[in-house]
């Protein structure tokens, strides 16, 4: 049954599910930045620091050390990013499921009211319809 708030639930409920995809989106970044933050604490554990060798190969030993650890504070910095983006997208799908709910309820609402003023109209028209045949009896 269409009502004057069917459009604006409907705008809504697709604004809630907008909402919802992008939840999504940062829980699988959140995933992704947790998974390359692993990677990257194993790639720096495999590392061989070598022993003997040349200046020039401990140079490099310590030079590929600092790059995985830059790496590590990167994906530290991801994760605290993407934390930030799911904080966020939770605040927005809470105030568009709160939007939806409210006019979804006042679609409700209205749909009640308009059964009821069509039960009444049915039920005055029926008892007219009684009263005349009531009438054409006698």
């Amino acid at each position: 049954m269409k009502t004057r708030f069917s459009a604006l639930v409907q705008l809504k409920k697709d604004t809630m599910q907008k909402s919802e995809r992008a939840l999504e989106r940062t829980n699988a970044d959140i995933n992704s930045a947790t998974m390359a933050l692993e990677l990257s604490y194993t790639s720096l554990q495999d590392i061989q620091t070598p022993t003997t060798g040349t200046i020039s190969d401990f140079l490099a030993s310590r030079e590929l050390q600092n790059s995985a650890r830059n790496l590590i504070v990167k994906n530290h910095e991801w994760i605290k990013f993407a934390k930030e983006q799911q904080h966020i997208a939770r605040e927005k799908l809470k105030v568009d499921t709160i939007e939806y709910e409210k006019f979804n309820y006042l679609e409700v609402e209205e749909i009640k009211k308009l059964v009821k003023e069509k039960g009444q109209a049915l039920a005055k028209e029926l008892d007219e319809i009684a009263l005349m045949t009531y009438k054409k009896k006698f």
